[in-house]
Protein backbone atom coordinates (compact mmCIF):
# COMPACT_ATOMS: atom_id res chain seq x y z
CA UNK A 1 0.00 0.00 0.00
CA UNK A 2 1.31 3.50 -0.86
CA UNK A 3 1.56 6.25 1.36
CA UNK A 4 -1.08 8.37 -0.09
CA UNK A 5 -3.29 5.16 0.06
CA UNK A 6 -2.63 5.18 3.62
CA UNK A 7 -3.45 9.03 3.86
CA UNK A 8 -6.76 7.89 1.89
CA UNK A 9 -7.82 5.25 4.39
CA UNK A 10 -6.65 6.75 7.42
CA UNK A 11 -9.30 9.37 6.21
CA UNK A 12 -11.87 7.17 5.52
CA UNK A 13 -11.59 5.69 9.05
CA UNK A 14 -11.87 9.25 10.73
CA UNK A 15 -14.64 10.24 8.01
CA UNK A 16 -16.30 6.67 9.77
CA UNK A 17 -15.96 7.23 13.04
CA UNK A 18 -17.18 11.00 13.12
CA UNK A 19 -20.38 9.65 11.38
CA UNK A 20 -20.43 7.15 14.14
CA UNK A 21 -20.50 9.87 16.84
CA UNK A 22 -22.86 12.04 15.00
CA UNK A 23 -25.55 9.09 14.62
CA UNK A 24 -25.07 9.00 18.41
CA UNK A 25 -26.28 11.96 19.08
CA UNK A 26 -28.95 11.76 16.52
CA UNK A 27 -30.54 9.46 18.23
CA UNK A 28 -31.35 11.93 21.07
CA UNK A 29 -34.60 13.53 19.70
CA UNK A 30 -33.71 16.77 20.87
CA UNK A 31 -30.29 17.03 20.10
CA UNK A 32 -28.78 20.56 19.00
CA UNK A 33 -31.64 21.92 20.84
CA UNK A 34 -31.05 22.53 24.09
CA UNK A 35 -29.91 19.61 26.91
CA UNK A 36 -32.43 16.70 26.34
CA UNK A 37 -34.55 15.23 29.23
CA UNK A 38 -31.45 12.34 30.00
CA UNK A 39 -32.68 12.73 33.26
CA UNK A 40 -35.34 10.28 31.92
CA UNK A 41 -33.95 8.34 29.87
CA UNK A 42 -33.13 4.78 31.33
CA UNK A 43 -30.83 2.55 28.29
CA UNK A 44 -28.76 -0.20 29.00
CA UNK A 45 -25.01 0.73 29.44
CA UNK A 46 -23.16 -0.29 25.94
CA UNK A 47 -19.74 0.58 27.45
CA UNK A 48 -17.17 3.02 27.45
CA UNK A 49 -16.04 5.44 24.16
CA UNK A 50 -12.68 6.58 24.04
CA UNK A 51 -13.39 10.23 24.33
CA UNK A 52 -12.30 12.68 27.33
CA UNK A 53 -12.90 15.79 28.23
CA UNK A 54 -9.83 17.63 29.42
CA UNK A 55 -9.41 20.21 32.55
CA UNK A 56 -9.32 23.21 29.90
CA UNK A 57 -13.29 21.75 28.63
CA UNK A 58 -11.40 20.49 24.94
CA UNK A 59 -13.33 16.98 24.17
CA UNK A 60 -10.98 14.45 22.86
CA UNK A 61 -12.03 11.67 20.76
CA UNK A 62 -9.39 8.84 20.87
CA UNK A 63 -6.82 11.56 21.85
CA UNK A 64 -7.72 13.78 18.83
CA UNK A 65 -9.05 16.99 20.00
CA UNK A 66 -12.97 17.77 18.44
CA UNK A 67 -12.50 21.21 16.72
CA UNK A 68 -16.28 21.27 15.95
CA UNK A 69 -18.26 23.46 18.34
CA UNK A 70 -21.46 22.44 16.97
CA UNK A 71 -20.44 18.89 18.04
CA UNK A 72 -19.18 19.38 21.15
CA UNK A 73 -22.31 21.02 21.78
CA UNK A 74 -24.89 18.20 20.45
CA UNK A 75 -22.53 16.03 22.62
CA UNK A 76 -22.87 18.11 25.92
CA UNK A 77 -26.24 18.07 25.39
CA UNK A 78 -26.82 14.52 26.20
CA UNK A 79 -24.13 14.35 29.17
CA UNK A 80 -25.09 13.26 32.33
CA UNK A 81 -23.21 12.53 35.57
CA UNK A 82 -24.83 9.22 37.37
CA UNK A 83 -25.09 8.58 41.05
CA UNK A 84 -22.31 6.30 40.61
CA UNK A 85 -20.19 9.08 39.48
CA UNK A 86 -19.82 8.31 36.24
CA UNK A 87 -20.24 10.68 33.36
CA UNK A 88 -22.38 9.33 30.54
CA UNK A 89 -23.21 10.37 26.87
CA UNK A 90 -27.41 9.23 26.92
CA UNK A 91 -30.04 8.70 24.54
CA UNK A 92 -33.06 6.91 24.57
CA UNK A 93 -31.49 3.59 23.16
CA UNK A 94 -28.09 3.98 24.69
CA UNK A 95 -25.98 5.17 27.39
CA UNK A 96 -21.79 5.11 27.07
CA UNK A 97 -19.39 6.33 29.21
CA UNK A 98 -16.92 8.89 28.83
CA UNK A 99 -13.63 10.24 30.87
CA UNK A 100 -13.84 14.00 32.55
CA UNK A 101 -10.80 15.14 33.98
CA UNK A 102 -12.05 17.66 36.41
CA UNK A 103 -15.25 19.27 35.35
CA UNK A 104 -17.22 18.68 31.78
CA UNK A 105 -17.98 22.77 31.37
CA UNK A 106 -16.02 25.86 32.17
CA UNK A 107 -17.94 29.00 32.74
CA UNK A 108 -15.62 31.46 30.69
CA UNK A 109 -17.69 34.90 31.14
CA UNK A 110 -20.31 36.32 33.95
CA UNK A 111 -22.22 39.45 34.72
CA UNK A 112 -23.46 40.60 37.81
CA UNK A 113 -26.41 42.78 37.98
CA UNK A 114 -27.50 44.43 41.20
CA UNK A 115 -26.43 44.29 44.30
CA UNK A 116 -27.34 43.35 48.08
CA UNK A 117 -29.76 40.58 48.63
CA UNK A 118 -30.99 41.38 44.78
CA UNK A 119 -27.67 40.80 43.17
CA UNK A 120 -27.49 37.71 40.88
CA UNK A 121 -24.60 36.54 39.04
CA UNK A 122 -24.81 35.33 35.25
CA UNK A 123 -22.32 33.03 34.20
CA UNK A 124 -22.09 31.35 30.64
CA UNK A 125 -20.30 27.87 29.40
CA UNK A 126 -18.15 27.38 26.54
CA UNK A 127 -20.76 25.12 25.12
CA UNK A 128 -23.60 27.91 25.20
CA UNK A 129 -24.95 27.49 28.75
CA UNK A 130 -26.01 30.63 30.56
CA UNK A 131 -26.95 29.96 33.94
CA UNK A 132 -27.92 32.36 36.78
CA UNK A 133 -26.09 31.27 40.16
CA UNK A 134 -28.86 30.37 42.98
CA UNK A 135 -30.61 28.34 44.81
CA UNK A 136 -30.72 25.93 41.81
CA UNK A 137 -27.46 26.34 40.30
CA UNK A 138 -25.53 26.69 43.51
CA UNK A 139 -21.89 27.37 43.92
CA UNK A 140 -19.10 26.13 45.55
CA UNK A 141 -15.59 26.58 46.21
CA UNK A 142 -12.91 24.27 47.14
CA UNK A 143 -9.05 24.58 47.88
CA UNK A 144 -6.63 23.74 45.60
CA UNK A 145 -3.98 21.91 47.57
CA UNK A 146 -1.48 22.30 45.03
CA UNK A 147 -1.51 25.88 44.42
CA UNK A 148 -2.93 26.81 47.54
CA UNK A 149 -5.71 29.02 46.04
CA UNK A 150 -9.36 28.11 45.53
CA UNK A 151 -11.35 26.64 42.80
CA UNK A 152 -15.12 27.34 42.25
CA UNK A 153 -17.54 25.28 40.27
CA UNK A 154 -21.18 26.36 39.55
CA UNK A 155 -23.66 23.54 39.11
CA UNK A 156 -25.43 23.45 35.12
CA UNK A 157 -27.76 20.58 35.24
CA UNK A 158 -28.15 17.28 37.07
CA UNK A 159 -24.97 16.73 38.78
CA UNK A 160 -23.05 18.22 35.93
CA UNK A 161 -20.91 21.33 37.18
CA UNK A 162 -18.59 24.55 35.55
CA UNK A 163 -15.36 24.84 36.44
CA UNK A 164 -15.16 28.68 36.79
CA UNK A 165 -11.75 30.03 34.86
CA UNK A 166 -9.51 31.69 36.48
CA UNK A 167 -9.93 35.22 35.09
CA UNK A 168 -13.39 34.47 35.76
CA UNK A 169 -12.96 33.91 39.30
CA UNK A 170 -11.07 36.65 39.77
CA UNK A 171 -13.97 38.67 38.78
CA UNK A 172 -16.32 36.56 41.15
CA UNK A 173 -14.21 37.06 43.97
CA UNK A 174 -14.58 41.01 43.49
CA UNK A 175 -17.87 40.73 44.45
CA UNK A 176 -17.46 39.03 47.64
CA UNK A 177 -17.93 40.33 50.86
CA UNK A 178 -17.94 39.89 54.75
CA UNK A 179 -21.01 38.00 55.67
CA UNK A 180 -22.58 36.58 58.78
CA UNK A 181 -22.77 32.48 58.21
CA UNK A 182 -23.52 30.03 60.78
CA UNK A 183 -22.85 32.88 63.55
CA UNK A 184 -18.97 33.22 61.84
CA UNK A 185 -17.83 35.56 59.33
CA UNK A 186 -17.24 34.61 55.94
CA UNK A 187 -15.77 36.30 53.07
CA UNK A 188 -18.77 35.08 50.77
CA UNK A 189 -20.78 36.01 47.44
CA UNK A 190 -24.18 36.15 47.39
CA UNK A 191 -27.06 35.41 43.82
CA UNK A 192 -30.42 35.27 43.85
CA UNK A 193 -30.90 35.56 47.76
CA UNK A 194 -28.48 33.22 48.33
CA UNK A 195 -24.91 33.24 50.09
CA UNK A 196 -22.13 31.23 49.12
CA UNK A 197 -19.30 31.33 51.35
CA UNK A 198 -15.30 31.59 49.91
CA UNK A 199 -13.39 31.05 52.85
CA UNK A 200 -13.44 32.76 56.40
CA UNK A 201 -12.75 36.38 57.22
CA UNK A 202 -10.36 35.72 59.03
CA UNK A 203 -8.26 33.63 56.99
CA UNK A 204 -9.10 36.31 53.62
CA UNK A 205 -7.28 38.77 56.64
CA UNK A 206 -4.03 36.55 56.95
CA UNK A 207 -3.41 36.42 52.47
CA UNK A 208 -4.36 40.63 52.62
CA UNK A 209 -1.89 41.28 55.31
Amino acid sequence: MTERAEDREESLTAATEARGLEALISRAPRAGKGPAPVERWNPAFCGDLDMEIREDGTWFYQGTPIGRMPLVQLFSSVLRKDEDGKTYLVTPVERVGIRVVDAPFIAVEMDVSSTGDGQVITFRTNVGDVIEAGPDHPLRFIDEDATGGLKPYVLVRGRLEALVARPVMYELVEHGEEIEVGGRRMFAVRSKGAVYPIMPAEKLQRLSA
